[in-house]
C-alpha cells in the first residue's frame, strides 16, 4: 500500500496525518516530516503520536490546530512525557514543546490517501 499527501481541502474536516517541522539545535537541522494521526513517529529521541488535527476552512483565516503527544525515549532511561496538548501553526510559541536539543511546531494538517489499490 502506497500513502502520499492528498492537496484536497476538506472544509472544517479532521485530517489524518500533521505535517510537522524539527530543529535540532545541536546539529542546526531543519526537517520536515509528517505524522499519521495515532502512529508513534520518530524525530531524535522524541516519539511524537499525534491525535488530531483540524484545519479552517479556506474562506476563513488560515489555522491548523493539532493535538500532540511527544515523549522522549533515551536508552537506559525511563520514558519521559514531554508535552501532550494542542499546538496551533500561526503560533507556534504559545503551546510550545519545552526541550534542550529538540523544537517542533505544527506547519499543517494532511490528509493520507491510498495511491493505488489492487481491484482483483
Amino acid at each position: 500500500m502506497l500513502l502520499m499527501l492528498s492537496p484536497v481541502n476538506l472544509p472544517a474536516a479532521e485530517r489524518t496525518a500533521v505535517v510537522l517541522q524539527g530543529l535540532d539545535k545541536v546539529t542546526a537541522r531543519i526537517s520536515e516530516f509528517t505524522a499519521e494521526l495515532g502512529v508513534p513517529t520518530q524525530f531524535g529521541t522524541l516519539e511524537i503520536t499525534a491525535r488530531a488535527c483540524h484545519k479552517k476552512p479556506p474562506e476563513e483565516p488560515p489555522e491548523s490546530a493539532a493535538f500532540l503527544e511527544i515523549r522522549e525515549k533515551q536508552r537506559g532511561q525511563p520514558v519521559q512525557s514531554l508535552f501532550s496538548g494542542w499546538m496551533f501553526a500561526s503560533t507556534p510559541g504559545l503551546s510550545a514543546l519545552q526541550h534542550p536539543v529538540y523544537d517542533v511546531w505544527v506547519l499543517d494538517c494532511a490528509m493520507l490517501t491510498e495511491n493505488s489499490q489492487s481491484n482483483g
